[in-house]
């Protein structure tokens, strides 16, 4: 076989022509000179159309993936094209993407590897700068998703929530299609005008379709909802309504730790030891130390938590009282529908007589957002998913050490999450199975 026919097959690019090679022993480098066929010349980069020539460029170098040790370039003489639609571009080529200096086969490898390994390792693997990673992932991105609108057709279950990074200093928007798993549309902050811009993306059709919305309880999504797709059905994951009585309960908490130290509090007296007998009353240490215990369920407390649990309801009533009230309402909301709503209005009566001022704040913040709860067990949705979802993003970013590039984190949350398929340049090779 000839040297020229080897290496083509070697870099299995279609449409090209071998002219010639060399190899540099000085900086261990090969260099590849090719060129399009001509079929493929003058072609406009972003429509791939036939174009008129506009002039000439000086010859560029395309890195392509190692061969062992040595690193591969590809050089050809590039024109510019004037395309009637998109001006004057640099031409197309087959073997790279637009505004690329690399190779797809090293983009793709690069892009694959990303979903996996920090951007340290792939920058010293690939030997290329850790900020250039970034960019082949957004060329990616936009290479295999070309038509991102397709992901709106059909769509009955959605879920939107929002999830930080940067430290929690900043917020991105995620919307997750429950029947596919898989994520739809990511933007950069949060709030009303954001979703406005997805709800404005989708077409009477598209927005008449959706049936439910899993969500928090944020205000903006309610409002947004109403005005777009009023039709659809809220609901609230439970687990939402256990993280509120958690916090009402750690406030009633905090309350009572107050009055006991306040009741327990003695002018100092002197210096030295207390005699015997005269022990600090540790009432007020006890009560502070129970967070976890009050947290837990009484199926999963242990012996020591046990005793602390016993020690509240002979000290504090007010307390144990609150805890009872929470792991009421924990329990309902395992409940079947029919025995749902008529337990919910027993325990929101309760709440409201309790006295307890944290536990009537709760239940009024419960009433609020009744529909939304009691539609999470009609329609059997949660928001289990995007949760998970907002893990794996924080994966990403931690995995990149930080984004500085707003829209390589987009992208790159897209690839991670959504349908896209991020293969290996072996793998685009090997065809599809057909029984």
């Amino acid at each position: 076989m000839p040297n020229k026919t080897l290496i083509k097959q070697l870099l299995r690019v279609k449409n090209i022509v071998i002219d010639s090679y060399k190899y540099c022993a000085e900086d261990d480098r090969f260099t590849i000179s090719v060129h399009p066929t001509k079929g493929q010349q003058c072609l406009c980069p972003v429509c791939q159309k036939k174009c008129s020539y506009y002039d000439s460029l000086e010859t560029r170098k395309w890195r392509s993936l190692d061969m062992g040790y040595t690193k591969v370039f590809l050089e050809a003489p590039v024109h510019r094209i004037e395309c009637p639609v998109h001006g004057v571009l640099t031409e197309y080529v087959p073997w790279a993407r637009h505004h690329s200096s690399f190779t797809r086969d090293f983009e793709n490898t690069a892009a694959w590897m990303a979903l996996y390994l920090p951007k340290t390792a792939v920058s010293s693997y690939m030997r290329i700068a850790w900020n250039t990673i970034g960019p082949i992932i957004s060329r990616y991105r936009k290479n295999a998703d070309p038509c991102p609108e397709h992901r709106f057709n059909g769509l009955k279950h959605i879920g939107i929530d929002e999830t930080s990074y940067k430290k929690g200093h900043k917020y991105i928007t995620v919307i997750v299609d429950h029947d596919t798993s898989s994520v739809i549309w990511v933007h950069e902050r949060h709030g009303k005008e954001v979703l406005r811009g997805f709800s404005e993306q989708l077409s009477e059709e598209q927005r008449a379709s959706i049936e439910c919305v899993t969500a928090d309880h944020a205000r903006w999504i309610s409002e947004t909802m109403e005005e777009y797709i009023p039709s659809a059905h809220r609901c609230l994951d439970s687990y939402h309504m256990v993280e509120w009585s958690q916090a009402a309960i750690d406030e009633v908490r905090t309350e009572a730790w107050q009055r006991a130290r306040a009741n327990n509090h003695e002018p100092k007296k002197g210096r030295g030891r207390p005699k015997k007998g005269e022990e600090k009353d540790r009432t007020a240490d006890q009560i502070k130390n129970t967070k976890f215990t009050l947290g837990k369920a009484p199926e999963n407390l242990m012996a020591r938590q046990k005793a602390q649990l016993e020690f509240i309801a002979k000290t504090d009533k007010k307390l144990y009282k609150a805890y009872q009230l929470k792991e009421y309402l924990r329990t309902l909301i395992h409940l079947p529908l029919e025995e749902l709503e008529g337990s919910l209005k027993d325990w929101l009566w309760k709440a409201s007589h309790s006295q307890i001022k944290p536990i009537y704040e709760l239940q009024k913040k419960i009433r609020r957002h009744y529909e939304a709860i009691i539609n999470t067990t009609r329609y059997h949705l949660s928001n289990a998913r995007i949760e998970a979802t907002n893990n794996k993003i924080k994966l990403t970013v931690r995995l990149a050490y930080g984004f500085r590039n707003i829209d390589n984190l987009l992208d790159m949350v897209m690839l991670r999450c959504s349908d896209i398929s991020v293969l290996l340049p072996y793998q685009r090779l090997i065809p599809a199975h057909t029984s």
